[in-house]
């Protein structure tokens, strides 16, 4: 498979979670490709700590000088009362700096093509799009991506790519949702809290008793495996799929370097024509970080199963003894990212500011600037 993935010629992007800045920081240190983030506002993780517009700027030009992107989730359904909050939201300039708008809502779509047509949409996996046809509607509108929903096979993405063309990003780890991707009402149901909003109260992950088991004993009927794709990496670049993204924004930093740095491990292995092949140790790994009960390759290669659930444990478990755990202050700072070089040159001249100039070339080889003028020299 690596070999026919080679024939395409393309580069395919690993697309990392940030719910908060340490876990910018563990993307960009364990390899990512791009990383996606939220605002204080309609991301469809309200309960991340998610990012103020200062630290997105400053993220977002971390990123580009490290040639990486960043895309920014306006995903939660929004009410008429909130329109104006967008629109401060769209003028604030967070999303010019952005390399696109992961957005579920078609009026949100709407207003950003119309008023920002520079910045491109990608759908949200929340709209469900299992199918050539709804990605072509998207398509048409103005979306540049399609973010497909989990639950759908690799003959019907790769169906997605041949008949629209589209960018398709899918998810290759992480937890599952029971229904389709974000379109569960149980939540709001049981607790007015609305997965659409970004405020699930993961009702699935909740311990039942069934009426058709004598023993009374709860177990978890709802609660699905998380999802690891390792094994059928390949088979999934080869259905048409551009980024692979992995989920998590409510998981710590651990939890994200350990997983992408893994990911772009093998998918380096791809792109370079090496034979696939898997360390057990790898996949061990993955099993121990922040994994609910057990693994499974999601609905890739089957339709449904039983064994897709956990039925005995809801919970997550990690391994307090791996190293992606142990190390739990590396990621404060930017300091784990790898140095770039950059020149400095001063001007200083009696009667005059005093001058500060800096730039780099980015690891894909753009031209980076920077200026600041001080007080006139004495």
């Amino acid at each position: 498979m690596a070999s026919e993935f080679i024939k395409y010629n393309k580069k395919t992007e690993l697309l990392a979670p940030a719910g908060s800045k340490e876990s910018f920081y563990a993307a960009m240190s364990a390899g990512a490709d791009a990383v996606y983030m939220a605002a204080q506002k309609f991301g469809a993780r309200a309960y991340a700590g998610n990012f103020t517009d200062e630290e997105i700027l400053e993220c977002a030009d971390i990123a580009h000088i490290y040639g990486k992107k960043i895309y920014l989730t306006v995903n939660t359904l929004v009410k008429e009362k909130e329109l104006e909050d967008l629109y401060r939201f769209a003028d604030s300039g967070v999303c010019d700096v952005c390399d696109g708008l992961i957005i579920q809502d078609l009026g949100v779509a709407s207003f950003f093509r119309e008023n920002k047509p520079d910045i491109p949409i990608h759908a949200s996996t929340q709209m469900s799009v299992t199918g050539p046809y709804a990605a072509g509607l998207l398509k048409q509108n103005g979306f540049s991506r399609v973010v497909p929903a989990r639950e759908i096979s690799f003959d019907e993405i790769r169906e997605i790519y041949d008949k629209t063309g589209m960018e398709i990003e899918c998810f290759i780890h992480g937890a599952m949702c029971y229904s389709y991707s974000g379109q569960c009402l149980f939540s709001s149901i049981l607790g007015g809290r609305s997965g659409n909003r970004g405020r699930c109260a993961q009702p699935c992950r909740l311990p039942y008793r069934l009426s058709s088991d004598r023993s009374g004993e709860e177990k978890y009927p709802l609660s699905l495996k998380d999802m690891c794709t390792l094994e059928i990496l390949p088979e999934i670049i080869n259905s048409g799929v551009c980024s692979l993204k992995v989920e998590g924004r409510m998981k710590p930093a651990e939890y994200v370097y350990g997983v992408i740095s893994i990911y772009r491990k093998y998918l380096d292995h791809i792109e370079s024509g090496m034979e696939y092949r898997i360390d057990k140790k790898d996949l061990d790994t993955l099993s121990k970080l922040y994994v609910r009960g057990n693994l499974s390759h999601g609905y890739y290669d089957r339709h449904n199963g039983k064994d897709m659930v956990t039925i005995s444990s809801h919970g997550y478990k990690s391994d307090s003894e791996s190293t992606c755990v142990k190390d739990t202050g590396r990621f404060k700072t930017s300091s784990c990212i790898p140095p770039i070089k950059v020149n400095f040159s001063a001007f200083f001249k009696k009667g005059q500011p005093a001058t500060l100039n800096a730039f780099c070339e980015t690891l894909d080889g753009r031209q980076a600037y920077g200026y600041s003028e001080g007080d006139v020299v004495m």
